[in-house]
């Protein structure tokens, strides 16, 4: 029985994406490269009939001009960001990387995975800004 709360955004989906995270830990273990975690995640989302997009192209604009972009790990559903590491622990960067790519992209909701070691971590980043609100598909 999945643990309800009212204000968890996404928890059915997002329990989904853990659950797959951890079954593909406890299958292929500790020590891989990033790529072949991910790799193993586009296999299983596409297993269990999962909307996701892979390496997916956000451009940042400033003004009419293009000044650099970002790729994000995973787009799930068109709601959620997913973003893949290895290490035991959640260095300020990553966590403000996947905040970053909120505010870029407007989504509401973020997932930083650590394969560690010992097992998965995760962290759940809500993006709470509306004031930059710009849809995936703009450019």
């Amino acid at each position: 029985m999945y643990l309800r709360r009212k204000d968890l955004i996404y928890p059915e989906l997002s329990y989904q994406i853990i659950g797959i995270v951890f079954n593909i830990y406890n299958e292929l273990g500790p020590g891989h490269k990033e790529k072949y975690y991910q790799e193993a995640i586009a296999i299983a989302f596409k297993n269990n009939n999962l909307k996701f997009e892979r390496e997916v192209y956000i451009p940042v604009e400033y003004r009419t001009s293009r000044v650099g972009y970002y790729f994000l790990d995973f787009l799930i559903a068109d709601k959620i960001v997913l973003e893949i590491k290895r290490g035991d622990y959640f260095p300020a960067g990553n966590i403000k990387q996947v905040d970053t790519y909120l505010k870029a992209t407007g989504l509401k909701l973020g997932i930083l995975v650590n394969f560690t070691n010992s097992g998965i971590k995760f962290k759940r980043i809500v993006n709470t800004d509306d004031s930059y609100i710009r849809k995936i598909r703009n450019s």
